[in-house]
């Protein structure tokens, strides 16, 4: 048994295990000698490269078959108690083996056997790993961590764990944990890191029994990129010193995402992403500051404390706008531009977007098509200054839509248009004064919310408003450049929070977020959305962005 067991750690790792007294596994020969007294003597300790030695107890100094094996010459070679041989160094890099390639697909990722002599406990959703197949190397990232067995009936009888020997020798055979890795890059073949066109989509799987490692910090400089005059330091990974960068340059051609629930940084890893298009100066950023954490000032997480806003930061480069002058001021801040929204610059699409939070029916929505043929421009006004009764009869009759419903749509417009805000004497210019700053002087425009952060249909309204507005402008300046890039506007970037009441699977289609991610920087527009209910999106946009 011993023997068969040498011979295949020998196959695998042209090491050998070794016994203080008797035959000599590699050779069948006697080791021991004869000793002065015609008596069998002890072999004299041999060491050789890479040797396996059993551990032995602190106390008595005899073998302890409970502590395994250790090598002889480095601790990457470890046996444990169940005869199991694994190198812990790879082979690549510096990459600690984990285990190996059992099943899975590309659509499902792979499912990865761990060694007996990984912890389960250090692994982590989200840890980066590589896998080492036959011509290439995946990196990919941990996406399930489980428990298996062998024997089915072992979890309705599991067996006696008390004696530690047991249980070493169960842990890792019959019992073992696995976990689900997706591939998501090819870095090249065999040692290589990185092919001569850099990591490529993975679009194949590594074979049965490639040994799954952790990542180490050349794969995460080969995906991620070193600090430079494009790369953006964000942090580290999951487990990891070393950096982690961005490209973002590469980031602000398409919309991305930040999703987590409430707690999980979003906020913040949403600011170092600003920062980081302000400091390479790549795109203009145009933030809907729904809780005012971006333009001056922001809190960290739980509130303890404050943090520097990209005014502080970038102070010459960022111009705050408010929707809300005296909540500014309180704050000690002087806003560069107090913005106002005029009641005629209000659409159908706008008042669409707020169905939900305003509760209204899909007849009373739809009606507001109507008010605008029928009264034009000034539809809303017009419509709010109807008096009820029998001109709301009237008006029902002649637009086809029921009475009560125009009543039901004329009492929660009343109830949104008493927001300050909004001007129903004329019109202003906002649209204007954030494509001067951010086209003209290459400036990055946070709009701040103040206390109507906390209504949500006022945020739905201005964002929504403004954003349609400063698109189609972009749809005409990209078109007028016809081609040319040096007459092309400037890259923006849209930051709004919420982001599924924007792109919620039944209004997408006809929001102006929605063709935005679709279009992706068709217009050099793009978005970054920020929001705790990614669930929400519509699935179709969500394959659009980034995350």
């Amino acid at each position: 048994m011993l023997r068969r067991r040498c011979k295949g750690i020998q196959r695998r790792t042209r090491l050998c295990v070794h016994t203080a007294v008797g035959p000599d596994i590699r050779s069948g020969r006697c080791a021991g000698g004869i000793s002065e007294d015609g008596g069998p003597r002890a072999p004299r300790p041999r060491r050789i490269p890479g040797e396996l030695r059993q551990a032995t107890h602190p106390a008595s100094g005899r073998p302890d078959a409970a502590a395994g094996w250790h090598s002889a010459e480095d601790g990457n070679m470890t046996m444990g108690a169940n005869g199991s041989v694994r190198n812990r160094d790879v082979g690549w890099g510096g990459s600690q083996r984990l285990g190996m390639v059992v099943s899975g697909s590309l659509t499902e990722g792979m499912e990865v056997r761990l060694d007996a002599d990984t912890s389960i406990e250090d692994i982590k959703v989200g840890t980066f790993v590589n896998i080492q197949g036959q011509h290439m190397r995946f990196f990919g990232v941990v996406t399930d961590v489980a428990l298996a067995s062998m024997d089915p009936a072992l979890p309705s009888s599991p067996p006696d764990v008390s004696n530690p020997f047991i249980a070493r020798v169960v842990s890792g055979t019959a019992a073992y944990g696995t976990i689900t890795v997706e591939p998501m890059l090819t870095l090249g073949a065999g040692e290589s890191v990185a092919g001569l066109d850099g990591p490529q989509p993975a679009k194949t799987i590594p074979p049965h029994f490639s040994a799954v490692g952790s990542a180490t910090d050349e794969d995460i400089r080969v995906v991620f990129g070193s600090e430079d005059d494009r790369h953006f330091w964000i942090g580290s990974p999951l487990d990891m010193d070393t950096q982690l960068c961005l490209d973002i340059e590469e980031l602000v051609t398409r919309s991305n995402g930040v999703f987590g629930k409430s707690g999980t940084g979003k906020t913040f890893l949403t600011r170092l992403l600003l920062a980081g298009i302000l400091q390479k100066n790549v795109a203009s950023n145009l933030v809907f500051d729904m809780h005012n954490e971006y333009g001056w000032q922001g809190t960290s997480e739980g509130a303890t404390s404050t943090v520097k806003g990209l005014k502080q930061l970038f102070s010459s480069r960022v111009a705050v706008f408010t929707l809300d002058e005296q909540s500014s001021r309180n704050r000690g801040i002087n806003p560069d531009y107090v913005a106002r929204i005029g009641l005629e610059e209000i659409e159908p699409e706008d008042i669409l977007m707020l169905r939900e939070s305003l509760n209204l029916s899909e007849v009373a929505a739809d009606a507001t098509y109507s008010l605008q043929r029928e009264f034009g421009r000034k539809w809303l006004g017009t419509f709010l200054d109807m008096s009820g009764g029998e001109e709301m009869r009237e008006l029902a009759s002649r637009l086809n839509v029921n009475d009560r419903a125009l009543s039901t749509l004329q009492n929660r417009l009343r109830r949104l248009m008493r927001l300050p805000f909004i001007d129903a004497e004329r019109s202003h210019d906002s649209v204007n004064r954030i494509l001067d700053y951010v086209q003209n002087q290459d400036m990055h425009v946070v709009l701040e919310f103040g206390r109507y952060g906390s209504d949500l249909s006022a945020y739905i309204l201005v964002a929504n408003l403004l954003t349609r507005r400063i698109y189609a402008r972009y749809q005409d300046l990209t078109e007028k450049a016809a081609g040319d890039s040096a007459q092309s506007p400037r890259p923006l970037v849209i930051t709004i929070e919420e982001a599924h009441k924007f792109m919620s699977p039944g209004i997408a289609d006809q929001t102006i977020f929605g063709t935005i991610a679709r279009e992706m920087r068709k217009f050099n527009v793009t978005l970054l959305v920020v929001d705790q209910r990614p669930s929400g999106i519509d699935s179709e946009i969500m394959s659009q962005i980034g995350t």
